[in-house]
């Protein structure tokens, strides 16, 4: 049987295409949805680029197909209708007393399902929001409602995680030690998922502490024993394992893009600041250090702060100087801003003003990029230039974007996507090195 899908605002603007997202049943859109719409266009971010393509192809589907308030079918078999009917906003009202644009919405959605309730052969009809709250009200209103799920791309527990352990005979482990490396095993790994850089935690079977971590080499297909001497980067030293892989992957030219998810104090921008100032200002392998970050702004925008551009930026990149204090030691040793004078390979930028360049034999770290779209990932890793390594560090569980979640960021479609290419890598950072009270916090707060 058919539905009756009723989209909100926050649908269209995660993902314009939605409309033909819902096969041959009814799609729905509330006028006050296009009211919304047009108050987004004119900003300069991905939230305004959807707007205004949401309008195009409204437009596109209005030349074609005549009055979208009367109805009109749409590619897939579908049909799309522009609903101005909301009398049951009263009813709305007895229970949520704003007349806010959700509450509109509300209503339309609660019209339809009274008209199709008179009907004997009458359809379902489902609100589909991705704002939790628009879903709760739906629900307690009686009606129907659901997430938006085409855009996700998995489920944070099953997001890739760059490594497993694996149970093995102690033999294994010690033919691993003396030759470093092991020729890959369709028998050993039958029950596990390959993929390019892969780190495998090897522990005894038996029960013994005896252990090994490999990573898994594309080119030769032989698992490769990683070192277990420390790190040391500027003073920066690996304290766990997963520290280690991301060191391991950070510090390998042949690996243009590496991605380090991880909850806060886990050390994913200190590891990648660390190995960046490494290979450009000691080994001079690259020509820069470009350090960026997205603006998500959770109160004022950037506009409104005081001050010329370094000014404004400062409050938003202060968390990466924060990192380079630490590495510099300069809490003891003198002012961040000075040393990064004399350190003329080190760029720190706003995110906003390196979309559009060509960034060639440059060190690339991009922090926060879980509030990163996946059109913005796409044009960001796409301007990479040739002899150039980025990489992109964030927790999915911390977003600040209004229509991101865990599931359907640029960094976890980024790490999704390339999981399968030898271009890049990914490892999960897990266990949090900040404090214990750091730690506590992300754990049970």
């Amino acid at each position: 049987m058919k539905k009756v899908f009723v989209l909100d605002t926050s649908v269209l603007l995660e993902d314009p295409n939605s409309l033909f997202s819902f096969e041959d049943n009814d799609v729905i859109i509330p006028v006050v949805v296009l009211e919304e719409i047009d108050h987004k266009k004119r900003l300069g971010d991905d939230i305004g680029r959807n707007a205004r393509h949401v309008s195009r192809i409204l437009d596109n589907i209005r030349e074609e197909g005549g009055h979208l308030q009367k109805g009109v079918n749409i590619e897939g078999g579908g049909y799309l209708k522009i609903e101005l009917n909301h009398k049951h906003f009263e009813e709305v009202g007895n229970y949520f007393n704003e007349k806010t644009n959700d509450n509109r919405i509300l209503a339309v959605a609660l019209n339809l399902l009274k008209e199709e309730q008179q009907n004997e052969s009458g359809k379902q009809v489902i609100l589909v929001s991705k704002d939790v709250l628009v879903r709760v009200k739906a629900n307690a209103l009686g009606i129907s409602s659901q997430d938006y799920l085409s855009g996700k791309i998995v489920s944070n527990d099953e997001m890739y995680l760059g490594f497993e352990s694996l149970m093995i005979p102690p033999h294994i482990i010690d033919e691993l030690y003396s030759t470093h490396h092991l020729k890959f095993s369709a028998k050993l790994f039958s029950n596990y998922e390959i993929y390019p850089h892969k780190f495998f935690i090897l522990k005894d079977e038996l029960g013994t502490s005896k252990s090994a971590i490999a990573i898994y080499n594309p080119n030769s297909q032989n698992l490769e024993l990683v070192s277990t001497s420390e790190y040391d980067i500027w003073g920066i030293k690996a304290r766990n394992a997963q520290q280690k892989m991301a060191m391991e992957l950070l510090l390998d030219d042949k690996i243009p893009l590496v991605t380090i998810t991880g909850r806060a104090g886990t050390g994913k921008t200190l590891l990648a600041l660390a190995s960046g100032l490494l290979k450009t200002e000691e080994l001079s392998i690259y020509k820069k250090l470009l350090v960026a970050r997205p603006i998500v702004p959770m109160g004022k925008e950037i506009g409104f702060l005081p001050g010329d551009k370094q000014e404004k930026l400062r409050p938003w990149i202060q968390p990466i100087y924060d990192n380079l204090e630490y590495i510099f030691g300069t809490h003891k040793n003198g002012n961040i801003e000075d040393i990064l004078i004399g350190l003329k390979r080190v760029e720190v930028e706003a995110l906003t003003f390196i979309r559009g360049r060509t960034i060639p034999n440059q060190f690339i770290i991009i922090d926060e990029a879980q509030n990163l779209t996946k059109h913005e990932v796409k044009t960001i890793v796409s301007r990479v230039g040739e002899g150039s390594k980025i990489v992109l560090v964030g927790d999915p569980e911390q977003i600040d974007h209004p229509y991101l979640d865990s599931s359907n960021n640029g960094l976890t479609y980024l790490v999704e996507k390339f999981k399968d290419y030898s271009e890049a890598a990914h490892i999960k950072l897990i266990k949090g090195e900040r404090s214990r009270l750091a730690q506590l916090a992300a754990d049970i707060l």
